[in-house]
């Protein structure tokens, strides 16, 4: 079963297309270890569309699906683009379609609009899972804190009570950001079904719109992340673009004697 494995912005997937085997969450786990696999922070499997140049299910480390990722969106991108000789397609995912478009080794996709409600997020009685905070729908969910010590802080410890907070049905990405200037922003993720990751696109984008409807930066934002920046723009109606680096890291294939022990996981 060969792959290839693309880095964006220092997110790293595995990027498959036709798997010997049915990607069950037990074989995802095992392939997406860092000891007992190839290592990345998620699978993206590429499947035939008839809505887009191709439909991408998004695999988190933990096994699940997510319903959307930034940077593993702009990866499947530009996997395409560099299979296909193309600089503008479509792919299709979870959320729905999304446009895309290359330049060297910056890819940008349209990420549609976010908003700031949605059946992902139910307040409810009890503590809130945290003293202040802004929940983002980009079609996965976001709680976004802004916190000023945002370096020091332990996501390890800090991120789970949030993410299996009661008031998210389905769990939640948690990221913490302090402003740095009129139009930057310093932000570190927990990422539902990963924990701490060095970026996340979606995770960027919803920090850069709770920071400009808070009104500590103005759009387009550049998001500092530990792997990377990423500039994202925010609309008025909250329309998002996220444009940043991704490359490719290197091809592989799994060992028939791997395969087959995914094939009985």
């Amino acid at each position: 079963m060969r792959f290839q494995k693309w880095q964006g912005a220092g997110n790293a997937y595995l990027v498959i297309e036709a798997p010997a085997v049915p990607l069950t969450a037990a074989a995802v786990r095992r392939i997406c270890h860092p000891d007992l696999g190839a290592g990345s922070d998620g699978i993206l499997e590429i499947l035939p569309s008839e809505r887009a140049l191709a439909r991408v299910r998004i695999f988190n480390p933990d096994g699940g699906t997510a319903e959307f990722s930034g940077n593993g969106s702009r990866i499947a991108v530009g996997y395409l683009a560099r299979r296909d000789g193309l600089e503008r397609l479509a792919i299709e995912t979870e959320k729905g379609i999304i446009d895309g478009s290359v330049d060297g080794r910056m890819v940008t996709i349209d990420a549609g609009a976010a908003s700031l409600s949605g059946a992902d997020h139910a307040p409810g009685i009890g503590t809130p899972p945290a003293p202040a905070y802004t929940f983002v729908n980009l079609g996965n969910p976001h709680c976004v804190i802004r916190r000023d010590d945002v370096d020091e802080l332990d996501l390890a410890t800090l991120g789970p009570p949030v993410e299996h907070h009661g008031w998210f049905p389905r769990r939640t990405n948690v990221e913490f950001y302090r402003p740095l200037g009129p139009r930057d922003i310093r932000m570190r993720v927990w990422e539902r079904g990963a924990g701490e990751t060095l970026s996340s696109g979606s995770g960027s984008s919803a920090a850069a719109v709770a920071a400009v409807v808070a009104g500590d930066v103005a759009s387009p934002v550049k998001v500092h992340t530990d792997g990377g920046q990423l500039t994202v723009e925010v609309a008025d109606d909250l329309g998002v673009r996220l444009t940043g680096p991704v490359e490719p890291v290197l091809s592989g294939e799994f060992d028939p004697v791997f395969t087959d022990a995914l094939g009985r996981a």
